[in-house]
């Protein structure tokens, strides 16, 4: 393969940044660039070790660096690697990157070095995804579940599926070859009780899906309330920053405002969204809209309500609004002198339980994380070792599940054998789309384009 090139650390200044190079030229050109002390070369004897010296083009110093020759097949893509250990920031790896690229090198595309290192055999289509979600992830649990896929636990799982169909082949083709009736019979109950393993197994990974989402996402939380009620002063709580802007004027927000918040080791996705009321402003009407449709697509909602005011129509149409979904009930300005007591509380919420809070005071701040940990713990991040995190990967293995299911059916059905080998062969090509056995390059352009351009 020809020779590629990127910077493999995050753009901006830092004490170090990394240019990383893959293909048959790579050591040719670090050869050509690398000078060390007493104008001695790149040692390529000396493999998978950092050598000290500068990058000199036409004379001129561009950079002091450490480089580390890779000789493959022992390296991340397989090929012959180099990395160059340059100082930080956007001009001294631009200019050791252009003076690679002028050596013979091009520009890597995204996630083109991990792209190589699945079609040269290092990784598997399951492990060459989770290289992104470890990269991506939000907390210690997804990192966890990230490094565990990377290990190769799902491919495992994958192949163990694999393993059982192709078992299940086996007893289709001694069925066809061997039609006798016993051993007809015999394979048949023996196929059924394999089958219905393997219904299990899938459905068992399927299952994790949500707790995946949660892990790789977050929970998407949205706060949401009349205007004036506290909406961005607990968003600014929670993040412990001034991200929105309060001010005693109803209607401040218009648009949604979305950060991360980490409550030990669960992520929320907050959203902060407009005061819903009925306006005839046009555009407050749209951020009331967009309140709304944030609501209807949030894993939680914080339904935040002002004690010190009595609660009007604007309060009941919201609460109609809330019913059938995942909400703590929030009311706020507990430590104003007078407004509602408890019973006006209890007769507005009926048999719903309710949080009282001070925002300006910070109280029940603690109690409100511990209830948001227990209403999401109880749900889907209960336990597992493993879990599908990747919707790619949880839509082939809903179409492997199907034909599983098609296949068992078929069979109680008395279908002829060699008719269930077609739904047997399709569940075998899905599976080879998550493993990458039986994977086009189109479906590779979409995964890898996800990458950052130096991974």
């Amino acid at each position: 393969m020809d020779t590629i090139a990127a910077i493999s650390t995050a753009t901006g200044p830092g004490g170090i940044g990394i240019v990383r190079l893959s293909g048959e030229d790579a050591l040719t050109i670090g050869k050509k660039i690398f000078q060390g002390i007493g104008q001695k070369g790149l040692n390529l004897e000396e493999n998978r070790t950092l050598q000290y010296g500068h990058i000199v083009r036409d004379g001129q110093v561009l950079d002091e660096v450490l480089i580390a020759p890779m000789a493959g097949p022992k390296t991340y893509t397989r090929e012959d690697m180099l990395e160059i250990y340059c100082h930080g920031g956007r001009i001294a790896l631009g200019r050791v990157l252009d003076y690679c690229l002028d050596s013979g090198a091009r520009l890597a595309e995204a996630g083109e070095f991990t792209r190589r290192a699945f079609l040269n055999g290092r990784l598997d289509l399951s492990q060459a995804e989770a290289v992104v979600d470890l990269i991506e992830s939000k907390s210690q649990e997804a990192y966890d579940q990230s490094l565990l896929q990377l290990e190769g636990a799902l491919g495992e799982a994958f192949q163990g599926m694999e393993d059982q169909l192709m078992e299940l082949s086996g007893l289709i083709v001694a069925n066809i070859d061997f039609p006798e009736d016993d051993i007809e019979e015999l394979n048949r109950e023996k196929f059924l009780n394999r089958a219905q393993d393997l219904q299990e197994s899938i459905q068992g990974l399927i299952k994790t899906a949500g707790r995946g989402k949660i892990l790789r996402d977050g929970i998407k939380t949205v706060i949401v309330g009349k205007p004036n009620v506290g909406k961005s002063s607990l968003l600014n709580l929670l993040l412990g920053q001034d991200r929105a802007i309060v001010t005693d004027i109803p209607g401040t927000t218009r648009d949604s405002i979305e950060e991360y918040i980490n409550l030990d080791d669960l992520v929320l996705h907050m959203i902060d969204t407009a005061g819903i009321r009925s306006t005839e402003d046009a555009v407050e009407k749209i951020g009331v809209e967009r309140s709304l449709a944030a609501m209807d697509q949030a894993d939680l909602v914080l339904a935040l309500f002002d004690r010190s005011q009595s609660f009007d129509g604007e309060d009941e149409k919201l609460l109609d609004r809330l019913e059938g979904r995942k909400v703590l009930y929030l009311v706020n300005k507990s430590d104003l002198p007078g407004g509602q007591n408890k019973e006006d509380l209890d007769d507005f919420f009926k048999d719903r339980p309710y949080l009282l809070l001070s925002v300006l005071k910070k109280e029940g701040i603690a109690s409100l994380e511990e209830k948001i940990k227990e209403i999401c713990y109880e749900g889907d991040l209960g336990g597992s070792d493993l879990t599908i995190t990747n919707l790619r990967q949880l839509n082939v293995l809903k179409r492997v599940k199907k034909s599983v299911d098609a296949i068992y059916e078929g069979v109680l059905a008395g279908v002829p054998m060699d008719c269930i080998e077609v739904d047997l062969r399709d569940a075998l090509d899905s599976i080879g789309e998550i493993t990458g056995k039986a994977v086009t390059e189109d479906i590779l352009d979409r995964i890898f384009h996800e990458f950052c351009i130096g991974k």
